[in-house]
């Protein structure tokens, strides 16, 4: 099947509609869009630009006055679009930038309400995805050449006869898919991800199962770094006490977390923790774990 959409350069292209398997499929993400500070982390609208800088890797992700920067919150439309790809290519189905979906999919993948409150929320979302602008060395041959783009280029709904919505369609940027099809640029992550509320907490979750894996010994962080990697607006003394809090309530799915202090810098080690079948198959099928002493 084939539609015709002007892209946001203003070149006419014809792109292959690529539809989805639905929402009952693993989640995944994009190791880059994990790694790095590329999204808001406030519930709050966002402006003022992300400028990071750090060895080779450059990042300048800047925001409209309308819409605000895409949050971590939106993020999740994206990792919508790298489980939908990941999953035909793993079945042998052909893929494309031109992705066709229902609001109901994403926002049940996504673990959303469905109704019109939670349409309305998705297509903001749709509107600081595409608003947003990045530009960045990564994946890109020199540290002085960068590539820019938008998370999605473009996004229409459609709509019947009564207004009520049909679908969306969404093309995401060659950047976007060209990680995703890189077999070694994305990792499975928990649904339980879905669930956690605060911006910082799913940024850390994001950080922690990209570095932390399946390793035996877990990894390690100095506070201040992952201040400097996360590109929030906070102070550093904010942005250690929410860290200390996440700790003290053990909230990453997957992961268990630990303060030390050494030569007087605060760090945080994180570990997988022991998998537990039952508490595995609940996450899978979206329930909740199951509370201790019940």
């Amino acid at each position: 099947m084939m539609r015709s959409l002007r892209t946001s350069d203003g070149e006419a292209g014809q792109l292959d509609l690529f539809v989805g398997a639905g929402s009952d499929i693993a989640a995944r993400d994009a190791q880059d869009l994990m790694a790095w500070p590329f999204f808001s982390l406030a519930k709050t609208k966002r402006v003022q630009p992300i400028d990071f800088r750090m060895g080779e890797v450059a990042i300048l992700v800047e925001a409209t006055a309308e819409h605000g920067m895409a949050t971590i919150w939106d993020a999740d439309v994206l990792i919508w679009v790298a489980s939908q790809i990941v999953e035909a290519r793993d079945a042998g189905k052909a893929t494309s930038r031109l992705i066709a979906a229902t609001p109901h999919e994403i926002l049940t993948f996504t673990r959303r309400g469905t109704g019109k409150a939670g349409y309305e929320r998705l297509k903001a979302a749709l509107d600081r995805l595409q608003s947003t602008s990045i530009a960045t060395s990564i994946r890109q041959a020199g540290a002085r050449r960068r590539r820019r783009f938008s998370w999605i280029n473009e996004w229409r709904e459609r709509l019947d006869d009564n207004g009520r919505a049909l679908g969306i369609e969404m093309i995401v940027p060659d950047w976007l898919y060209e990680g995703v099809l890189d077999r070694e640029l994305v990792l499975t992550i928990d649904p339980a991800y879905f669930a956690l509320t605060g911006g910082l907490e799913r940024w850390l979750y994001r950080i922690v199962r990209k570095h932390g894996g399946k390793q035996k010994g877990g990894w390690s962080f100095d506070i201040s770094h992952l201040h400097l990697k996360s590109g929030a607006l906070s102070p550093l003394k904010r942005f250690a006490f929410e860290v200390r809090a996440i700790v003290r309530r053990q909230s990453l799915p997957g992961y268990n977390l630990a303060l030390e202090h050494q030569f007087g810098r605060e760090r945080l080690l994180f570990v997988a923790a022991p998998v537990d079948p039952f508490a595995s198959a609940r996450r899978r099928i979206g329930l909740p774990p199951v509370e201790k002493g019940a």
